[in-house]
């Protein structure tokens, strides 16, 4: 059986093929059109999946559209006649494309598909057993309790239960308007970023500060319960009935208006990010030892887009309720796509799982296209690229050297990753050891927040002797935050443990500065030989030349750009960026002799 799953029309769509329950291939459809977080139908990404796997036999959709319409029917009810505005702001978008569903998509399938837009079979599944069904069927439990959190897909916000072989049961549920999601994403509107696109900002931010307004919070906006239930305070909130996060008596409460982007960060903006940070913390910690207590099972696997806090996911593992943690690294919407289609194979079809063997199912999460050599060269001469290519072992032993220099560098090799992060594959790597680097990658590649923190990626078999993440130590997804391990870490001055806000910045904490963030924690990525085997070989390369076994890794893309997919997309990055070198595939290019080559 062949099912391609579709995540569209909200943001970040992707699209997924599974075979007989086996991930044959998944993309963001970003990627494809360069439309960062890209919301419409995944054209492009659905096409490449075709192509790479064959026409399937059923397609599902990743929710259940009637059941979001009735939500947001029932929810302009309950509050009219205010939110007319927005009510009337969404109801063209329902009424030309979202509540005519099932023909929206016949129609972009039956382009893709022939034959499809008659007589295809497609399914929909509930968007919160879709994310269930992407941390659970991709991971290496036969058994687990699953837990997952986000805005809101058509009612719930939340939803727990467990899964068993094909079988997946959620028990309870948390439903909107209450939701953790919602509550960090108004705090990130009411910080100056972007909804849906700058959680990760605010949670980069939180170390800056101290959580001073955790107890106001808690007092005022969210009733937390001992076993992680809540409920939220709407009369702050303003997305019920507007067109806005949050509302005037919000920004009465902390004494301040919603920051404008662009507006410097203050101490206060600082101390909110960590009190929010806090608060989702708390939540997520209380919802995972009720559901330890309740299922008697050691395994969680978490789904949804609360699931990308890489630091509340650390705090889960050491927290102790569950011996084992594992996250779909596709955790957000596109992720959808994928649980679509495999709970179209095992939930609705019945099919068996293929065996575990004890590693998760998403390939390193290296899932989307890649590109032959002849074809990478193809591409770099029509753009004019001046390039050498060399063997692989000296490749290596280029891009180490590189590394090592001070140079940063664009990694190119293999399947594109599935998924928000690099992984090894479209990456941007540099020296984890220089002081100076987080501010070079930032400022002059980049071009984003000075205060953003970077990735260390680790030799898996040497992680254990420069981090601390909980558990066996393994994080191949960037998708747990631990801390530096003490033996690298630096004793600061006592002008260093003075310092507060950005000026944190300022302190040397570590033997590999790059990658520490002021609170000495750092969002590791263990790469394993056996499901990298490129990217662990340049780390080994980059180990034998320095004795350090770290190297930065970071998202090849500039700011608000996706992720690279094609040569042509990494060779136009690294043209506009500060980047010194480019493998890809083969193919080296430097700086220098792009930079002789165009003034001839």
């Amino acid at each position: 059986m062949r099912v391609l799953g579709i995540s569209a029309f909200y943001h970040d769509s992707a699209a997924a093929l599974v075979e007989d329950g086996r991930i044959v291939a998944a993309a963001h459809e970003e990627r494809f059109s360069r439309d960062k977080h890209d919301p419409g139908f995944p054209r492009a990404a659905a096409a490449w999946c075709i192509r790479q796997g064959g026409v399937p036999d059923c397609v599902a959709y990743y929710e259940k559209p009637f059941l979001k319409l009735e939500r947001i029917i029932e929810n302009h009810l309950a509050f009219a006649p205010r939110g007319f505005g927005a009510f009337a702001a969404s109801m063209p978008v329902w009424t030309k494309e979202k509540a005519f569903m099932e023909r929206t998509l016949r129609r972009e399938l039956g382009l893709l598909i022939p034959g499809f837009r008659k007589s295809g079979t497609l399914l929909f599944t509930e968007h919160h057993l879709a994310h269930a069904a992407s941390a659970f069927l991709a991971s290496p439990f036969d058994e687990a309790a699953i837990l997952t959190v986000d805005g809101v897909g058509e009612w719930a916000t939340a939803t727990a239960g467990t899964g068993r072989g094909g079988r997946i049961e959620l028990t309870k549920e948390i439903r909107y308007p209450h939701s953790i999601g919602l509550l960090y994403s108004a705090f990130t509107a009411y910080l100056g970023f972007r909804v849906n696109e700058d959680e990760y900002k605010v949670m980069g931010l939180a170390p800056f500060g101290e959580p001073k307004y955790r107890d106001l919070i808690l007092g005022k906006l969210m009733d937390l319960k001992s076993d992680g239930s809540f409920r939220l305070d709407h009369l702050y909130f303003g997305y019920l009935t507007g067109l806005t996060m949050v509302n005037g008596k919000f920004e009465a409460l902390f004494g301040m208006a919603t920051r404008k982007p662009g507006e410097p960060l203050t101490r206060a903006h600082m101390d909110l990010a960590a009190s929010v940070q806090a608060v989702v913390e708390e939540a997520m910690v209380r919802m995972a030892r009720a559901l330890a207590r309740e299922t008697g099972i050691e395994n969680l696997c978490l789904g949804g887009g609360v699931g990308l806090n890489c630091v509340a996911n650390g705090r889960i593992l050491r927290d102790g309720a569950f011996k084992r943690v594992w996250i779909q690294p596709a955790a957000g919407d596109a992720g959808g796509a994928l649980g679509a289609a495999l709970a179209a194979c095992h939930v609705h079809g019945g099919m068996s799982r293929p065996p575990a063997g004890g590693r998760d199912s998403m390939q390193g999460s290296l899932l989307g296209p890649e590109f032959p050599q002849a074809d990478i060269e193809a591409r770099l001469t029509a753009l004019g690229a001046k390039y050498e290519v060399m063997p692989r072992e000296s490749l290596l032993k280029a891009v180490a050297r590189d590394i090592a220099s001070g140079k940063v560098v664009g990694w190119f090799q293999g399947r594109m990753e599935f998924g928000p992060r690099a992984l090894g594959a479209r990456s941007i790597l540099a020296d984890a050891r220089s002081p100076v680097m987080r501010d070079t990658v930032n400022m002059k590649v980049k071009h984003r927040e000075g205060f953003r923190p970077f990735a260390p990626a680790v030799l898996r078999e040497e992680a254990r002797e420069w981090f601390e993440t909980g558990g066996d130590g393994d994080s191949p997804y960037m998708l747990l935050a631990g801390s530096v391990n003490a033996r690298h870490l630096k004793k600061l001055s006592a002008d260093d443990g003075k310092l507060e806000g950005f000026d944190k910045l300022k302190a040397d904490r570590s033997d590999i500065p790059a990658v520490t963030h002021v609170d000495n924690s750092a969002r590791v990525q263990t790469v394993d030989a056996a499901v990298n085997p490129g990217f662990h070989a340049l780390i080994s390369a980059f180990r034998d030349l320095t004795g350090c076994p770290v190297v930065l890794n970071t998202s090849f893309n500039d700011a608000d750009e996706p992720i690279v997919c094609t040569p042509e997309d990494a060779y136009r990055c690294f043209l506009k960026t500060g980047l010194d070198s480019l493998a890809i595939g083969e193919c080296y290019v430097t700086r220098e002799e792009t930079a002789a080559s165009r003034q001839t």
